[in-house]
């Protein structure tokens, strides 16, 4: 009998792969400890409503108890969602991370008051209370941008009503991320090598890499027969999620869902709507990428199984954990020893949860707060693909730490629109020293199929699922159900649309949006679309060299929040208000794909 592979318990990972997350909370005792003087804290900024206006020394005293109650709030939360997300079939971090949740919920509903009460003051009281008292002036930038929406905060009431309902109104999202990472079973399927494995969110992405068709095909089919499933649950889920950001909206005074959620960060819609665009415009772009993958492929029918595998057959390159580490360093060297200086901080002292175990979160992201390290989180498959995922989530990672060292708490953080471009100028960059080192033309080939799979993935599906996103709100708000059946349908006329007649219509795929966490992020993945567009600029300025260009890239880095994010880019060198930089983008793709062709044809 094969042997089966199985996934290893937590308690099974050697320390050193894991996260240390002793700097939060050596223990969590002391973690209870805190949250019980939080909970007194949060009462008692309650005292503070109504003191707005009696002067400048009780505003500055009302803001700056805010802002402490949110940082020691944050911290909590943290310790308590990494502890989760390491196991999220631990029961104790469970609940940990509900009381974290709802403690957020019982701060934000006793600040709830701060921002009705200050928009009630006039422009002259809080001009009055800036001259008055000079520590007030760090806070100006950061009161502009609460008051500059002023029309749409309502009453302290109401406010104060949905702040209560939050942890209720989010249910949904919660529900999505419990049963998709904890509850639901997914089957054996043979690996490579013949033996049976567990499928698994992070295996299910190395298997669809494969280059035996029937591995990946078996992996895609069993994936979304799970899905399929569910399907009903999902689309409850799914459906609560969006009526709760159009009921957010609405309530607000906006227009739409996307009009709220990227009012936040002062973004015009028009980005989103110009993306959309651009990226339609070029869909012949991918479509031909397709048809040169079913060629090279060799086969009569390209299957959504088939578009993940590279096209140049094993892999050409592919690093061990400890090799990756060394890539890093070299392939980020244009950004200078300051840069380097993070990255040595997060290999040495764990930062890094590296490897996958039984119930540990999917994927991988960046996370902390302004008192903890930027932690990342990892499940670590040997490939290039995951090296191109380590690069990025330092990406993350280092523009918090620059972020934190050089802004005060009130600007410590930065918005999801200016993220994104950190993490993929990293990837950009590492594409760039890849492709100047690797002289063999199989290998170099793999490299460039590598980067165009990556625009593909982060430029043109994350449009699609922006598009769909957009597209669910909107039907939503017009009163049409989502249904299992409508979202299931409409997906795969848009999956068509994008992948073009080289691809097979499998029926399987429109059962992907049940799987998408993204879409329970409120207009979130159109900002990798435009942050991977951003980044090929800024890449493409620091590689070549320009004068202050990396100067200038450390700034936005170190940024924070201390402007919208718009203007950051734009002192970055990046103007995001128009198209210009979609089009560089997209001519990057197609001068690659170029290449692709040439260097296959003389393998």
């Amino acid at each position: 009998m094969a042997e089966t592979k199985r996934l290893p318990l937590r308690e099974e990972i050697p320390a050193e792969q894991t996260w240390d997350l002793t700097v939060i909370y050596k223990s969590d005792e002391k973690w209870e400890e805190d949250y019980k003087q939080v909970e007194k804290s949060v009462k008692e900024v309650k005292a503070y409503q109504g003191k707005l206006g009696t002067g400048s020394a009780a505003f500055l005293e009302a803001l700056t108890k805010i802002l402490d109650l949110s940082r020691k709030v944050s911290a909590l939360y943290v310790y308590a969602h990494l502890k989760n997300d390491q196991d999220t079939g631990n029961s104790t971090y469970q609940a940990m991370n509900d009381r974290a949740r709802y403690l957020t919920v019982l701060s934000q509903e006793a600040t709830s008051w701060f921002e009705p009460e200050l928009i009630a003051l006039s422009e002259e009281q809080l001009n009055r209370y800036f001259q008055e008292q000079n520590d007030l002036k760090l806070y100006r930038h950061y009161i502009t941008q609460l008051t500059a929406n002023k029309k749409h905060i309502l009453s302290a009431e109401m406010e104060s009503l949905l702040a209560a309902a939050s942890d209720v109104l989010t249910s949904s999202s919660q529900t999505f991320s419990v049963l998709n990472n904890a509850d639901l079973e997914f089957p054996m399927v043979k690996g490579e090598d013949g033996k049976d494995v567990q499928l698994s969110h992070g295996l299910y992405g190395e298997l669809l890499k494969s280059t035996d068709r029937e591995v990946r095909k078996e992996a895609f089919m069993k994936m979304y027969a799970v899905y399929e499933n569910f399907k009903n649950t999902f689309a409850s889920t799914l459906s609560a999620n969006v009526k709760h950001h159009n009921y957010q909206a609405n309530v607000h005074h906006y227009e739409s869902a996307r009009e709220s959620a990227l009012s936040a960060n002062h973004i015009p819609e028009s980005v989103h709507d110009t993306l959309i665009e651009v990226v339609n415009a070029h869909l012949p772009l991918l479509h031909r990428y397709m048809a040169l993958r079913k060629k090279v492929l060799k086969l009569d029918k390209l299957h959504m199984y088939d578009l993940y595998t590279p096209i140049t057959g094993e892999a050409s390159l592919k690093f061990t954990y400890e090799e990756a580490k060394e890539k890093t360093f070299e392939g980020l060297d244009a950004l200078g020893p300051e840069y380097k200086a993070v990255l040595d901080q997060a290999f040495n002292s764990r930062w890094i949860d590296i490897v996958e175990n039984k119930g540990k979160r999917s994927g991988a992201y960046s996370s902390g707060m302004y008192d903890t390290n930027p932690y990342i989180l990892l499940n670590w498959h040997d490939s290039l693909n995951h090296l191109y995922t380590l690069v990025h989530e330092l990406g993350h990672s280092a523009h918090s730490y620059f972020t934190r060292k050089n802004q005060p708490y009130v600007y410590g953080n930065y918005s999801i629109f200016l993220a994104e471009i950190a993490s993929t100028t990293n990837e950009n960059l590492l594409t760039d020293y890849l492709l100047e080192k690797t002289k063999d033309p199989k290998a170099r080939a793999y490299v460039l199929n590598h980067y165009l799979d990556g625009f593909k993935g982060t430029v043109f599906r994350q449009t699609q699922f922006a598009e769909f996103e957009h597209f669910m709100h909107e039907e939503a708000a017009k009163g049409k159900p989502l249904t299992a059946d409508y979202l299931s349908e409409s997906y795969r006329k848009l999956n068509n649309k994008y992948y073009g007649e080289s691809v097979e219509d499998d029926e399987a795929i429109q059962y992907e949006w049940a799987r998408i966490p993204h879409f329970y992020y409120n207009y979130y993945v159109y900002q990798y679309s435009t942050g991977f567009c951003a980044a090929t600029a800024l890449a493409d300025k620091i590689s070549n060299e320009e004068e202050g260009a990396l100067d200038k890239y450390l700034s936005y880095l170190k940024a924070g929040s201390s402007d919208y994010p718009i203007e950051v880019m734009k002192k970055a060198g990046v103007d995001m208000t128009n198209k210009d930089y979609l089009e560089r983008a997209m001519k990057v793709f197609k001068n690659r794909l170029d290449e692709l062709e040439q260097a296959l044809s003389s393998i």
